[in-house]
């Protein structure tokens, strides 16, 4: 998730540098969505995996 978080935001970045305001918004709001998902993903695995009694494999 965190790979195609990355991959909208370069999208942005190349369509904010030709000049496409529209997709370059659209593709920055996908890219803030999935990376708060994956935040939120992470923290609810680590969490589990704490009350499981496992160490992370960070």
């Amino acid at each position: 998730m965190l790979g195609w978080a990355i991959t909208f935001f370069i999208v942005a970045i190349i369509a904010a540098v030709f000049g496409f305001s529209g997709i370059a918004g659209a593709a920055s709001g996908i890219a803030q969505i999935l990376f708060f998902v994956f935040v939120v993903l992470l923290v609810i695995s680590l969490v589990s995996g704490a009350l499981r009694g496992n160490k992370p494999n960070i």
